[in-house]
């Protein structure tokens, strides 16, 4: 009965395989993209400069998620490809060490939080009530943010053996706890009281910490294929080394999404802070189209690991091939929605006049950029799969750095309305590149794959 359980990614087929896999991750993806939307449409009704305080503060949420993220993507990519190895020794090893490397990015962020949290806002507003407003609301997400980085690490230690249902219940926890508590922290109701900002930051950290608290328990409590023990355990650096080999590039990868933010932030606002939200709402909303292709990426990710691992050529192709193509059905639905009806989704977020003549522009050129992203986002996940993500590194860097950035900056003296043109010019040109080291990759390290000798056939 275990092999059979052990095999499972090595022998169903393979559609039905991804599906079972990814649609948990997909289901709870979809939930936190809500709780993002509810988020801000609370906190929207507080008022222009709330917005743009939460705004303001989003980069620097988003780099939290990218340390939380990239960490787990490298423990991931290491647990499942152990596991296909019929390592699972070492892939016990590290899921361990992902629990530690959580307690000291907790750390390491309530330190930096306190310390350079106003400082960064400084640089973006001197209007003191959106500064005040934007320091309580990060001051508090960056001090508790072991919650999440605990909570990811473990999702992502359990996608990686094919446990897909904990994982997506532990988003669930803390989302539902995030959306419940959000009217009730932010607005005074049910005889608590009135907290504005702050209550949206306290019920994103306790929400966090709730799926935290939940993923420890299931840990502890219930048997996995890989076995997290503190007792004995021993520090090992090619352990750190082989998590961050995927992990660090990952983290990059992710952060980038940070820097691109805070600089288009410091183009737009030199046009308006109407601008500025946009962005914002932007970002929020097309986390409802982004996050089921990643929640995809979760269920795919662990499937091209493991019989990569198990040299099982067949098998990884077939999952980058259906993975691909159910990312494009899901981004050419997002390219609809956001093309036919941009008005109606700003309206949302009780954008003025001046937010829906920028927005709908906006809305309807970036939303080009969405099918070619599909491609380079599976693209990116073969390579971290299979311990490569250098080359997902390279791929983002030159999307979002090298030429959304320069882009957007040069293209803002033409007016507002042209800085959006940079997003669909730069996923086009990562594309080519994304196909063309996809092509080199699989040249030399897939196409070369034979079974290995013990590879048990179902």
């Amino acid at each position: 009965m275990d092999q059979v359980k052990e095999n499972k990614m090595g022998s169903k087929p393979m559609f039905g395989l991804i599906m079972t896999m990814s649609l948990p991750a997909m289901f709870s993806m979809l939930v936190q993209s809500l709780y993002n939307i509810v988020d801000s449409y609370f906190v929207a009704k507080l008022g222009t400069q709330a917005f743009t305080a939460v705004s303001l503060a989003f980069p620097i949420q988003m780099l939290i998620l990218s340390v939380a993220i990239g960490t787990g993507i490298g423990i991931n990519s290491v647990v499942s490809r152990r596991l296909g190895e019929g390592n699972k020794d070492k892939a016990s090893k590290a899921a361990t060490h992902g629990l530690f490397l959580a307690l000291i990015s907790g750390v390491v962020f309530a330190v930096l939080g306190i310390l350079f949290t106003k400082m960064f806002l400084q640089v973006f507003t001197s209007d003191p009530a959106i500064l005040k407003m934007g320091c309580d609301y990060t001051y508090i997400v960056t001090i508790f943010s072991v919650g999440i980085f605990m909570e990811i690490n473990i999702e992502k230690t359990l996608q990686a053996t094919g446990n897909m249902i904990y994982p997506m219940m532990f988003q669930l926890s803390g989302a539902i706890t995030n959306i419940i508590l959000d009217p009730i922290l932010i607005f005074g109701l049910f005889g608590f009281p009135k907290m504005g900002v702050v209550g949206a930051a306290v019920a994103t950290v306790v929400g966090q910490m709730v799926a935290m608290t939940f993923s420890i328990i299931i840990v502890e409590i219930k048997s996995h294929d890989v076995h997290i023990a503190f007792k004995g355990f021993r520090f090992e650096w090619k352990t750190i080394r082989d998590i961050y080999a995927v992990g660090f590039p990952a983290i990059i990868m992710q952060s980038i999404a940070s820097v691109l933010t805070t600089a288009l932030n410091g183009i737009l606002i030199g046009f308006s802070e109407a601008a500025v939200n946009v962005l914002g709402v932007y970002f929020k909303l097309q986390s409802f189209v982004f996050m089921p292709v990643f929640g995809l990426m979760q269920g795919v990710m662990p499937v091209l690991g493991y019989n990569y691992g198990a040299r099982n050529r067949k098998r990884v192709v077939s999952a980058l091939k259906i993975g691909t193509a159910i990312a494009i059905v899901i981004m050419a639905l997002g390219t609809i929605l956001f093309a036919s009806i941009p008005d109606k989704l700003l309206r949302i977020f009780n954008a003025n006049a001046e937010m829906l003549e920028i927005g709908v522009v906006a809305f309807r050129l970036i939303c080009i950029c969405f099918i070619p992203a599909a491609i380079g986002i599976m693209s990116s996940t073969l390579f971290q799969a299979i311990g490569m993500g250098t080359r997902s590194l390279i791929i983002s860097v030159l999307r979002q750095l090298v030429v959304l950035l320069p882009a957007a900056y040069l293209f803002s003296f033409w007016g507002v309305n042209y800085v959006w043109l940079a997003f669909p010019l730069s996923e086009m040109i990562s594309l080519i590149v994304a196909i063309s080291i996809t092509i080199a990759v699989f040249k030399k390290n897939i196409n070369t794959l034979t079974p290995l000798d013990n590879q048990l056939v179902n």
